[in-house]
């Protein structure tokens, strides 16, 4: 789908009618829509759980998961983010586990993204890495040794201290993180010697992290003869005073749309539904096939930046309302609570990530993991996606707190008012029939009538949604 990087695949088309017809084709009776869903600090055989268990059969299409190499020891959620090898042995499981974690997520119909650490190497003088690899702030044993990295002398500590000058932003160090030069042809061919070994195992693509912190042209010669098919979405911080902006990388493939997170927070919390319509045009928005939205990811849940599971029904309404807009690959968001920014995810004595267990609900105590991929409003706008496919977003009905949209063979009404449900009649853009109200819970225990001028009576709980879909009808529609 869209957010699928240099030769994205294109929507499932349904088969043609065997009568050769003009008739037009009801969409694929299992559609996959086009969401992805962040799992942070899940472990591979949490993953694989997921995938198997809620990803795959909800139609999710893609799952990003933690950085995969070899890593500095430590409790904290950054450590798996300081790499000192490309050995695929991670607090998070080892090359067997991670291998058969793609196979399930892959028999389950859910590309594996992978989330690429390549602008640098570890941020402390030196140590000994999950695997057992000796290292030094410079010198990683048969992989780089300090000509392989940028010395920027524009900073009394080499640190990045100004946004506003490019050079900085890209040779200095971000965080005392070894600067990889990622223009010298050695570093350039061992990067991707190491992305082509994670394609090897299985992966459909990759999140290029601090993409902005190397030059675009050298993310684009490091994915340069990666197949044409490898999903890309890349990590470059949108702040429209600086040089360096995402739009500069689309040539290498999709950007995640900071911009998205930032604007869908006052939606939630009542601003212009006009608004909402609009997000994703103009300035500040690359276009939907190049975007990755978000409500919230494991950075910006820890920097005061984004709306987080702490805001509750407000961040599912958020995260529902970006689901059916329609725009980009969305990324939904599970991770773990937590009270510090520094605070690690749950792991045993050897510092081995514990198997994810999904509270219900946002109301967590840290070190719990917080899932919104596994509840079932999230889940009822995943399936609006997928029946939606490509289809533009029709505005049907609004007033202050309720917005009533379509796209294709897909209705949504939308409260956001955290106290009062209404009943009201909306045009639907359906045809009459009575559907399932999958808002309602995912059992049809709750149907809507469509009448013959696609208008409906439908009523709406507080920071609820009403969500129909001409595949999803009451004992199959017969």
């Amino acid at each position: 789908g869209t957010g699928g990087g240099a030769g994205e695949t294109p929507a499932a088309t349904p088969n043609t009618a065997a009568s050769g017809t003009a008739e037009p084709t009801a969409p694929p009776e299992d559609p996959r829509s086009n969401v992805g869903v962040q799992l942070f600090q899940f472990n591979w055989n949490s993953v694989a759980r997921e995938c198997t268990d809620t990803l795959g059969p909800a139609g999710y299409e893609w799952v990003l998961i933690s950085p995969a190499q070899e890593h500095i020891q430590g409790e904290e959620w950054w450590t798996n983010y300081q790499p000192v090898s490309y050995q695929v042995e991670s607090r998070a499981g080892t090359r067997e586990e991670f291998a058969a974690m793609v196979e399930a997520c892959n028999a389950a119909g859910v590309k594996v993204i992978a989330d690429a650490v390549i602008n640098h190497m570890a941020g402390i003088d030196g140590g000994t890495g999950w695997a057992g690899t000796e290292f030094t702030h410079y010198e990683y044993p048969g992989l780089y040794g300090p000509e392989d990295f940028h010395d920027c002398g524009l900073t009394p500590n080499n640190d990045i201290a100004n946004y506003q000058d490019a050079a900085q932003v890209q040779t200095c160090e971000l965080s005392n993180l070894a600067d990889l030069a990622t223009g010298e042809p050695h570093v350039q061919d061992t990067i991707r010697t190491y992305l082509e070994d994670l394609l090897s195992l299985g992966v459909a693509g990759f999140r290029i992290d601090a993409a902005k912190h190397m030059a675009a042209e050298d993310v684009a010669a490091i994915l340069e003869g990666l197949p044409e098919d490898t999903w890309i979405a890349q990590e470059v911080i949108r702040s429209n005073a600086e040089p360096i902006q995402p739009e500069d990388y689309l040539g290498s493939g999709p950007v995640f749309e900071f911009s998205y997170m930032k604007d869908i927070q006052g939606i939630a919390k009542g601003s212009s539904w006009n608004v909402f319509l609009r997000m994703g045009t103009g300035p500040g928005y690359v276009d939907s096939e190049d975007a990755v939205p978000f409500v919230t990811n494991h950075d910006t849940e820890r920097n005061s930046q984004a709306m987080t599971y702490r805001a509750g029904e407000q961040y599912q309404i958020a995260t529902v309302l970006m689901l059916v807009h329609g725009y980009g690959s969305p990324m939904v968001y599970s991770g773990y609570a937590f009270r510090g920014r520094d605070e690690g995810p749950p792991q045993d004595e050897s510092g081995a990530l514990i198997d994810a267990t999904c509270i219900e609900g946002w109301d967590a105590e840290p070190g719990e993991f917080v899932c919104a991929h596994t509840w079932p409003l999230v889940n009822a706008a995943v399936r609006f996606d997928a029946v939606a496919g490509d289809a533009p977003l029709t505005e049907h009905y609004q007033d202050k707190d309720v917005l009533a949209v379509s796209r294709g063979d897909a209705f949504a009404l939308i409260n956001r008012d955290d106290e009062d449900g209404f009943t009201l009649t909306v045009p639907t853009g359906l045809g009459p029939g009575e559907y399932c109200d999958l808002g309602a819970g995912p059992d049809c225990s709750t149907t809507v009538i469509v009448g013959e001028d696609g208008e409906a009576e439908m009523t709406v709980g507080p920071m609820g949604a009403v969500i129909l879909t001409a595949l999803d009808l009451p004992d199959g529609g017969a």
